[in-house]
């Protein structure tokens, strides 16, 4: 299995228990993160590489629905692609792929240009389980432009799945991590698009991983949620049905407008489908984050 990171990427990294700097102890391959550790250089906390994946986690802090939905992703990683793409279009009226790409639309990219500091623009997608974003990203960025994608997702299982779409269909520029979107591991306004699909109802505690999304983005980028909420329009008992099958994981699945940073601005709440939301909204400068 190849390492997605490179051992000079490790300055965008932060300690996930205090955001302090990390450093890398171990052996790589080609400039490559392969085995190893990174410790951080104020907390003292060190974090395990294992077969070129940083794992930027305390097991203890995975619980509640984090943990029962990560043991379902995990059950049957290689399914969950192949579901989304044969349920969707029965149950949102519309295709997989059109559902995709009206979201994609907020992320703004082609509105992306290169960065002033003369690093390489970097996106992040919280949640980014098989990778089934990549290619969208890849068709809707403008050319020329040098990316980095980074992808954080708590299910060894799925991120398994994505570095074999990396393999076979050769994106570029990918770096992925095992952590908690609770405890974003990298350092304040590290990232140019923050996006998050299909899991912000899931997570034990919303506000806290909005919040982070928030902090690790820069001022003024788009921020992009999108998860199941049941259209108000939707009255047959056959959506009302699918929908709490959809949703068993939660009593009360919406989009979570209220548990937005107090500063957030341009909020814009779309509903995209039948059962799914799209939330977007950015950070200003010098905006508090708690």
């Amino acid at each position: 299995m190849t390492c997605t990171v490179p051992v000079g990427d490790v300055e965008v990294l932060a300690c996930p228990a205090c955001l302090g700097r990390l450093a890398w102890e171990g052996r790589a391959s080609g400039g490559l993160l392969e085995e190893g550790w990174l410790f951080c250089s104020e907390c003292g906390s060190c974090w395990q590489v294992v077969e070129g994946m940083p794992r930027l986690l305390r097991e203890q802090e995975v619980r509640g629905k984090d943990r029962l939905l990560r043991a379902i992703y995990d059950g049957l990683p290689s399914l969950h692609d192949p579901l989304t793409t044969l349920l969707t279009p029965l149950l949102q009226g519309r295709s997989e792929a059109e559902l995709r790409e009206r979201y994609v639309s907020r992320f703004e990219l082609d509105a992306l240009v290169p960065c002033s500091q003369g690093r390489p623009l970097r996106i992040l997608e919280v949640g980014i389980g098989a990778g089934a974003n990549l290619p969208l990203l890849a068709r809707a960025l403008p050319p020329g432009l040098e990316v980095e994608v980074w992808g954080v997702d708590l299910s060894t299982g799925m991120l398994g799945c994505c570095r074999e779409r990396l393999a076979r269909e050769g994106h570029q520029g990918v770096r992925l991590l095992l952590a908690d979107a609770h405890s974003l591991p990298f350092a304040d306004h590290s990232f140019d698009r923050v996006f998050e699909i299909g899991g912000i109802n899931g997570y034990r505690n919303p506000e806290r991983a909005l919040a982070e999304m928030a902090r690790v983005a820069r001022p003024g980028t788009p921020l992009v949620v999108v998860d199941e909420q049941l259209d108000a329009e939707a009255r047959s008992l056959r959506d009302r049905v699918a929908f709490r099958m959809l949703t068993f994981y939660t009593r009360e699945p919406h989009c979570p407008r209220e548990l937005l940073p107090p500063a957030a601005v341009d909020i814009v709440e779309e509903q995209l489908s039948r059962f799914y939301f799209c939330l977007s909204f950015r950070m200003p400068p010098e905006a508090p984050v708690t």
